[in-house]
């Protein structure tokens, strides 16, 4: 099981401005924990043929804002491999961002993407048989 260690899951997602709960269309740091649980369902389905249940984060840091009409980049990375436990890091970047200072429908690409959340956690899977 240890080869699997490195393995990597990324989803991508438009954020809806039906998710904007703040002031300058900010939305809540809620958003990308959810998506990092979406991608440790992947992450576990493609090394252990489950989709494991999230049992905890170790750490998280939100390290800026998520806003509507960002597009955003959750990645999941198996770093440990224990007999049901996996440890796994996750990190959310916005790669495109709406800029509605040159319209209502103009944004453009992040060169280089905006790291907005780093976490790690740990998920578990049925004991193989």
């Amino acid at each position: 099981m240890s080869e699997l260690v490195g393995t990597t899951v990324t989803h991508r997602r438009y954020v809806p401005h039906a998710h904007a709960h703040y002031g300058g269309a900010l939305v809540d740091g809620a958003y990308s924990l959810g998506l990092f649980g979406d991608v440790a369902t992947e992450l576990c389905v493609r090394t252990d043929g489950d989709e494991g249940l999230f049992a905890g984060y170790d750490t998280v840091s939100f390290l800026a804002p998520v806003r509507a009409g960002d597009v955003i980049e959750a990645t999941a990375t198996l770093v440990r491999v224990g007999t049901r436990s996996r440890g796994v890091e996750f990190e959310a970047r916005v790669v495109c961002r709406a800029a509605p200072e040159r319209g209502p429908s103009a944004a453009g690409v992040l060169d280089p993407p905006l790291v907005v959340t780093r976490a790690k956690g740990t998920v578990v899977v049925p004991q193989k048989v």
